[in-house]
């Protein structure tokens, strides 16, 4: 992991958030459309409990689809602060059994730091493509499609997306700016 990388430079900021009284069925429906592994339980801002994918299977299994989140959410909810360290968050994790923790600022949920958020910030993670394009040339600079001049540079090393600040490994030059592949998509 990067000795100096922060939880707030690795976690995802959007999360989904619900109430303890939405169904187990329109979360997991919410889940599902949005592609999110957990949903945080807040009651007013501050979270109460985390529900996951396997929380909601197990309650549709049952057939407690028409039960409340606040029966089939895990009650305890593991947090780390935005600024903690990615090895504190990991051992957070190791100390909770847990794949997730919800990341608070005080009493505020603020992201959702996984697993994958963690083990990606490692400096032996292999990066992906810098742009996800097949048709970009290998041999030649990176960003450069072959045959072409350099209209975009991308960039190897991990950093900071300059649009919306999270911590990324496909950034590209665009615009003057150094853009994560959400940011680029807007």
């Amino acid at each position: 992991m990067e000795p100096d990388a922060t939880v707030r430079e690795v976690m995802n900021r959007e999360y989904l958030g619900v109430s303890e009284s939405d169904t187990v069925g329109e979360t997991a429906s919410m889940m599902l459309d949005d592609g999110a592994e957990v949903v945080v339980v807040v009651r007013g801002s501050e979270p109460v409990g985390i529900m996951t994918e396997r929380d909601a299977l197990a309650a549709v299994v049952e057939g407690s689809q028409d039960a409340a989140v606040a029966d089939a959410m895990t009650p305890s909810v593991p947090t780390v602060p935005p600024d903690a360290s990615v090895q504190e968050a990991a051992a957070e994790m190791s100390t909770r059994d847990t794949q997730r923790l919800v990341v608070s600022d005080g009493n505020r949920p603020v992201g959702v730091v996984s697993e994958h958020d963690l083990i990606t910030t490692s400096p032996f993670a292999t990066p992906p493509d810098a742009t996800g394009d097949p048709d970009l040339a290998v041999a030649g600079h990176p960003g450069e499609r072959a045959g072409e001049g350099s209209a975009e540079h991308a960039f190897e090393d991990q950093s900071i997306c300059e649009a919306c600040g999270s911590f990324a490994r496909d950034l590209v030059q665009f615009n003057g700016q150094l853009l994560c592949g959400d940011c680029r998509d807007i």
